[in-house]
């Protein structure tokens, strides 16, 4: 896929993954998706999810480093500032051929524009917070996240992930 192509899917995913209602139990039980999921791909990753103003979910699994949680903070902070994926952005600013720090005036060891974020949109609220994984290629803890949605809200995979 091209990056215009993997822009428009990401706009498709970010407008189709939203959620009705969204509670501690809801980001538990997504939580809870993304470790069994990564326990059975035995992928080292970690695992969060943030309501804006506070975690609801976090877990590191074997072979994971602290460097992985700094990752995910800087991820989840790319989410919450521009309520929109971490790949995405990313990619928005390799087309432009800039940076956070050169766009946004927002330093690079507060943000990272990595694939692994995703916001947690709920129907006529907006974006509540963020669910973010760290360990592996950066498109591939894209996709890990979405699959995990998918799954939450009963979506196509397979017509959503990034190929």
């Amino acid at each position: 896929m091209t990056i215009e192509q993997d822009l428009a899917r990401i706009s498709q995913q970010e407008q189709t993954l939203r959620f009705d209602e969204f509670d501690p139990a809801t980001a538990w039980e997504l939580g809870a998706v993304l470790r069994e999921m990564a326990i059975g791909r035995q992928a080292s990753v970690v695992v969060d999810v943030h309501l804006h103003a506070m975690p609801a979910f976090y877990c590191a699994l074997p072979g994971t480093t602290a460097d992985n949680a700094a990752w995910v903070r800087r991820k989840r902070a790319v989410t919450l500032r521009f309520f929109q994926a971490s790949y995405g952005m990313g990619l928005k600013l390799s087309q432009q051929n800039t940076t956070m720090e050169e766009k946004f005036g927002l330093p690079h060891a507060d943000f990272a524009t990595h694939g692994g974020s995703f916001p947690i949109f709920v129907t006529g609220t907006g974006c509540i917070g963020a669910v973010t994984v760290s360990g592996l290629p950066q498109r591939e803890d894209h996709n890990m996240v979405v699959e995990a949605l998918c799954r939450m809200l009963g979506k196509d995979h397979d017509s959503l992930k990034l190929s």
